[in-house]
C-alpha cells in the first residue's frame, strides 16, 4: 500500500476518532480548552507510535511463532500500560519540565483504546515495521486535527448564546456529529 494513501486515509478518510469511533472519552474529555487538547494530542502521538512499534515486534517474535495470537489484546493492553508507566518514570528523571507540561495526559493514554486501536489495526492490514509506524503517525496526526478542532469550536461555543437545554454536553454531542459528518466528505478521496 503507498504510504501517501496510508497516511491521507488515516488522517482524513478512517480519521480515528470522527469515523471509527476510537478514543472518545479524551475527545470529549480532554476538548473543553485548546491548550490541553494540543498537549494530549502530542503525547498521544508520542505513545501511540511507540506502542506500535512494540507491539507489532512481541506479535511478529513472540504471539505469531508460538502460534497464541489470542493472547493479543491481552498483551496489547499489558504493553501499552507498561509503555506509558515506563515513559512516565522516565520523563520523571530525565526532563521534569516536559512531564510537568504532559502532566495527566500520560495516565489518561494507558486508557485510550485508539493506541490499542491502531496497534490491532496494524496487525490485521498486515502493514510491515514501516508502513505500521506511518500508519500509527497519521492516525495520531488524525486524532490530535479532530481534537484541535473540536477544542476550537467548544472554545467559541463558550461565547455563543447557546439555548440553556443545550448547554454543555449537548452541544457538544452535536458538534461533533456534525465535525464526524464534515470529515465523511472526504470519503471518496482515497
Amino acid at each position: 500500500m503507498s504510504y501517501f494513501v496510508i497516511i491521507i486515509s488515516a488522517i482524513l478518510v478512517n480519521n480515528i476518532v470522527l469515523m471509527q469511533f476510537l478514543g472518545i472519552c479524551p475527545f470529549l474529555g480532554v476538548s473543553k480548552r485548546l491548550s490541553t487538547a494540543a498537549g494530549m494530542a502530542g503525547a498521544v502521538t508520542f505513545v501511540m507510535v511507540l506502542a506500535t512499534i512494540v507491539t507489532y515486534i512481541i506479535q511478529k517474535l513472540v504471539l505469531e511463532p508460538f502460534s497464541i495470537q489470542f493472547l493479543q489484546t491481552i498483551a496489547f493492553i499489558l504493553i501499552i500500560a507498561s509503555l506509558v508507566q515506563l515513559v512516565e518514570i522516565i520523563l520523571k528523571k530525565a526532563s521534569p519540565s516536559l512531564y510537568q507540561a504532559l502532566g495527566i495526559f500520560l495516565p489518561l493514554i494507558t486508557t485510550n483504546c485508539a493506541i490499542l486501536g491502531v496497534a490491532i489495526m496494524t496487525i490485521q492490514k498486515n502493514f510491515n515495521l514501516l508502513e505500521g509506524v506511518v500508519f500509527a503517525v497519521a492516525s495520531s496526526i488524525g486524532f490530535g486535527l479532530a481534537l484541535i478542532i473540536f477544542a476550537g469550536i467548544r472554545e467559541h461555543l463558550d461565547l455563543m448564546n447557546v439555548p440553556k437545554g443545550l448547554k454543555g454536553t449537548p452541544i457538544a454531542l452535536i458538534t461533533a456529529g456534525i465535525l464526524a459528518m464534515a470529515f465523511m466528505g472526504f470519503s471518496g478521496l482515497v
